[in-house]
């Protein structure tokens, strides 16, 4: 045989409405459960949320959305955010997971720049869209995420109920066979300079995400998992959990708008919760509950944290207070957004605790399908030798390729994706993030790591988070500054602070300073804002 010789195989799509119908014919009765934003909890199955999908494509066509239209959704976790999910890619639309932590004025900026044809909001963030509702002209109608009998007063115009809308559908439906890259879903980033960029994933791509997340070297899913997203399903698909646990066979619980920890406790109780998926933020309101409760008896096995460095701190304590593996990940809007894992393999188990421990404030290794590089200054690759740092890039089957409507290539070199993020590789695979780009500090023209001062500084038993900062210095350019929230009833200053941090770090590393404040900003997806940090701090050192 000479040339190109095509295999004799089906060419069948790999499209997201295959996950729901795969899991209503294989675990029909396995269980979604709900907090509701009308207060009680739901439950149903797979099968039933088939149904319901169903019903709403044919609202969908009712509503004449088109194949192509973007469909709006600002909403919390909920089986009825769950169903979007399906119909909306399903016949062919795109949903648009508004995120509502963003300022009005962004939140008006995206529903414009994705053309959203109509939003489904739920009850607390109808009166965000109030406000914006003059500045949106091209949305043909609201859809208010609940029953007739909880149906807001609302100056929203053309307002239907979603309930009402669903009631008398037929809960069968021709889902079209689309071209498997076709667009299904669109999310913006939540980047803190300038407008949020737009992320548009494909059929294919989401599919192939949710094999790799069900996979044991990502999230480790099957019929025995009870997995909890605290990750909400308006930021980065939840981080795949609603196309990966379908395909798992698995329990998905759902917390609503319950974010804070006597709501998670609840859920995870009552619900026999075994696999959580949430920044370290989350995981840590969940900590400082259980702990002012003296709750140490959980069902949890496994928190799979992402969106943040893991604090060496926060890993000890899951693992000594309560027995839970901490499973750091990586990933970003971008990148699907699972990359790395670092599941707990009986190798990982068998090491001893300290070296466990260090490995599990990685980023763990990449999954099939990505790949994985980091460049120097001179867009050179540098070895994987666990020391030499460089700019992380990516790429892969599930890696954004360009941003929507974006003709800046500037994040994409070569092929590649750039992270931003300054990383090293060692010679096993093992990624760590050592610094944002943006954050890293330049003192005296070399580099200081921020996020390693506050991995070791997270370990001291009377810090409770802390972040580290660069701020303006007449010599060096930029010196650490050190800000540390004390555990509740706890005492200590900032010679104790820096003790701890004594021969654990290069003494020209050592924060010029240390501030004690009462918390640390935030963004909407949990993570420190640094930025907002520096604009506060930056001449502190020169008061």
């Amino acid at each position: 045989m000479q040339g190109v010789v095509t295999g004799n195989m089906m060419d069948t799509p790999l499209l997201i409405i295959d996950l729901l119908d795969y899991a209503r014919q294989q675990f029909p009765e396995q269980e979604i459960v709900s907090r509701r934003i009308e207060g009680d909890i739901h439950r149903y199955g797979y099968q039933d949320c088939w149904h319901r999908s169903c019903q709403l494509a044919h609202v969908l066509d009712q509503l004449d959305v088109r194949q192509g239209d973007c469909v709006a959704s600002l909403a919390w976790n909920t089986y009825r955010h769950m169903e979007l999910y399906y119909a909306v890619s399903g016949v062919g639309a795109v949903l648009h997971t508004v995120n509502p932590r963003l300022f009005s004025e962004q939140i008006q900026y995206v529903i414009e720049h994705a053309e959203d044809t109509y939003v489904f909001v739920d009850l607390s963030f109808v009166p965000l869209l109030e406000q914006i509702q003059d500045q949106l002209p091209q949305v043909r109608g609201y859809i208010i995420l609940t029953d007739e009998a909880h149906m807001p007063s609302t100056s929203l115009p053309h307002v239907l109920c979603y309930e009402s809308l669903l009631q008398d559908k037929p809960n069968a439906y021709t889902w079209p066979r689309l071209d498997e890259n076709q667009a299904s879903s669109i999310c913006y980033t939540s980047g803190t300079t300038g407008n949020p960029k737009g992320v548009l994933y494909s059929q294919r791509a989401m599919v192939l995400h949710a094999q790799a997340t069900v996979s044991k070297h990502l999230l480790d899913l099957d019929t025995d998992s009870v997995l909890l997203p605290m990750v909400a399903m308006y930021h980065a698909s939840a981080w795949g959990a609603p196309y990966a646990a379908p395909l798992a066979g698995c329990k998905l619980v759902l917390p609503g708008s319950g974010m804070d920890g006597a709501s998670m406790w609840e859920l995870i109780r009552d619900e026999a919760v075994n696999v959580g998926l949430g920044v370290p933020t989350i995981w840590l309101t969940l900590h400082n509950y259980l702990s002012e409760q003296g709750i140490t008896d959980v069902p949890l096995a496994r928190v799979c944290v992402g969106g943040a460095a893991s604090p060496l701190g926060m890993v000890k304590t899951y693992a000594e207070r309560y027995q839970v593996y901490w499973q750091p990940i990586w990933g970003m809007t971008e990148t699907g957004p699972l990359a790395t894992s670092l599941p707990p393999t009986p190798a990982i188990m068998a090491l001893p605790k300290d070296e466990r421990y260090e490995l599990q404030t990685t980023a763990g290794k990449a999954a099939f399908g990505v790949q994985m590089e980091i460049f120097d200054g001179n867009d050179e690759p540098v070895a994987h030798d666990g020391e030499q740092t460089g700019e992380l890039r990516v790429r892969g089957p599930w890696i954004c390729s360009r941003y929507f409507k974006n003709d800046d290539l500037s994040s994409f070199p070569n092929g590649w994706l750039a992270t931003g993020d300054i990383a090293v590789i060692d010679k096993h695979g093992h990624m760590r993030v050592v610094d944002r780009k943006k954050d890293v500090i330049k003192s005296g023209g070399e580099w200081i790591s921020s996020l390693e001062i506050e991995n070791i500084v997270s370990a001291h038993d009377g810090v409770n988070e802390c972040a580290v900062i660069g701020v303006k210095h007449e010599k060096w350019d930029e010196r650490p500054l050190l800000l540390v929230v004390l555990n509740k009833g706890t005492q200590a200053d900032a010679d104790d602070i820096l003790a701890h941090l004594q021969g654990k770090i290069a003494k020209w590393w050592t924060p010029d300073a240390v501030v004690f404040v009462d918390e640390l900003p935030k963004t909407g997806t949990g993570k420190v804002r640094k930025n907002e940090l520096r604009d506060k701090w930056f001449h502190f050192l020169q008061q």
